[in-house]
């Protein structure tokens, strides 16, 4: 594999009004979708679920994650490297609350979005992805 390649899960998480949840980690500027590295061994999805716990302190609901491709994109936080993203939608229970490396977490309209500065995954692919259709 290429080392500046960044195997990464990540998680689209909607509300009740369709809006995507986004997150901006510590010191950084991009907001982006929940998720990160997968431990070794560990599956897309015990990866999410872990992630989401770790980042928003809520959790995966069982059996609702739904594959919605991979995507490779240059990467938000580290410069000459690229990501590769397995996204999945996913739903959550439980208060969001911004927790770890996480320090800002906002709802965004897929179709009508804020003037905030968005990781590559998540403009190219994510939320022209979360844009289509009902939520």
């Amino acid at each position: 594999m290429n080392d500046n390649v960044i195997s990464v899960v990540a998680a689209l998480i909607r509300d009740e009004e369709g809006r995507v949840l986004l997150v901006r980690k510590r010191g950084t500027a991009a907001f982006m979708q929940p998720g990160g590295e997968r431990d070794p061994g560990e599956s897309d999805i015990a990866a999410l679920a872990r992630e989401v716990v770790e980042e928003l302190g809520c959790r995966v609901a069982e059996s609702s994650a739904r594959p919605l491709g991979v995507f490779e994109c240059a990467a938000a936080n580290e410069p000459d490297h690229r990501v590769r993203a397995a996204v999945y939608a996913v739903d959550v229970e439980g208060p969001v609350i911004p927790r770890a490396e996480i320090d800002q977490v906002v709802w965004v309209d897929p179709r009508a979005l804020p003037d905030l500065p968005l990781a590559p995954l998540t403009r190219d692919h994510v939320l022209p992805l979360a844009g289509i259709g009902s939520p």
